[in-house]
């Protein structure tokens, strides 16, 4: 999963920014348009006046993609952005697109490179794009899920025992389930988690990605798993086939991020649907237009609004979490 988005050369996801939206393979809650940002930007500005921060106060992105937030972002406050990312290819289109903020936009390559300060950090739809371990339940153990070629090349799922930083987490597993029962293992989102909360700002962490709660994922209707590819907005579970061309992904297991983020001294502040969290941060500009004729921009929005935060849109498969990160977690 990892070669297959993120190498440089073949990747999915490693050769530079895909198209999203109607033209591309998904879409995202920025794809949808500007609404997503502004909301977030009044977020940072409340944030930063909470916090009595002044100029010092950054709104800090991950998995920015082709800057769209950022941009979304940038025109809807007077913010000093930063930008983590590792990769050249999508620095140089971010660049391109952000060049007229000027030296309000940054970038650093890792989160370890995170400068101390107040800041808002937002990422949005990352962790479901981190490369996960699957197991099956045979009945009796946990059987981890190898990639295996047969003689003429074909790829295919083969079980056999786990990897060994596999024995904790398979350890936190149900032995209750019918055999043949899939799950995903993220370990890489609990160390990106783990280094975001070593990094050096303080303030709050926003997490929205599609996911589910841990007993969620062992319903007997998600017996095969969650991850699976995406192409021109089609998706099935033939994740070995067309490898590089497709989008690979599997559901956020929230509770365990939960439980790694207290671990590390991470406070939650909330945990909800997209469409609750987006509404509360609405309030104030729907507020707004009580009484006023709208123009076509304004429909727009609310159009937008609509496919954010319904239930049948967007509203219930996406979820925000929020964590409170202090100036001790910080600084450890």
């Amino acid at each position: 999963m990892e070669l297959a988005l993120y190498d440089p050369e073949h990747g999915y996801y490693g050769r530079g920014p895909r198209r999203i939206g109607r033209a591309g393979d998904f879409y995202t809650a920025v794809s949808v348009g500007p609404l997503y940002g502004r909301l977030l930007a009044g977020l940072a500005v409340k944030k930063r006046s909470e916090m009595g921060a002044g100029k010092d106060f950054k709104v800090i992105e991950q998995a920015a993609h082709d800057g769209q937030l950022a941009e979304d972002i940038l025109e809807g406050s007077d913010l000093d952005y930063l930008i983590v990312e590792p990769n050249p290819r999508y620095q140089e289109v971010q660049r391109q697109r952000l060049e007229r903020f000027g030296d309000r936009v940054s970038w650093v390559p890792v989160t370890d490179d995170l400068p101390a300060g107040p800041a808002l950090f937002v990422c949005n739809e990352l962790p479901d794009a981190m490369p996960v371990h699957l197991v099956r339940w045979d009945g009796s153990e946990w059987q981890e899920l190898f990639v295996t070629a047969e003689a003429s090349g074909r790829l295919q799922l083969s079980p056999g025992p786990p990897s060994a930083s596999l024995a904790l987490p398979i350890a936190r597993l149900p032995v209750n389930l019918q055999p043949g029962h899939i799950l995903e293992v993220n370990l890489a989102a609990e160390e990106w988690l783990r280094h975001l909360a070593c990094a050096r700002f303080h303030g709050q962490v926003v997490i929205a990605d599609y996911g589910l709660d841990q007993e969620e994922f062992w319903a007997p209707e998600r017996a095969g798993g969650t991850l699976r590819r995406y192409h021109q907005h089609q998706m099935d579970d033939r994740v070995l086939e067309d490898l590089g061309e497709c989008d690979l992904t599997a559901h956020v297991n929230f509770s365990r991020l939960m439980e790694v983020a207290g671990a590390e001294g991470l406070k939650l502040q909330a945990y909800e649907h997209q469409g609750r969290w987006l509404g509360r941060l609405a309030m104030p500009w729907l507020a707004s237009l009580e009484g006023r004729r709208q123009d076509g921009a304004t429909k727009a929005l609310l159009r937008q609004f609509q496919s954010l935060t319904h239930p049948s849109i967007m509203g219930r498969s996406f979820r925000v979490l929020v964590l409170e990160k202090n100036v001790r977690t910080a600084a450890a």
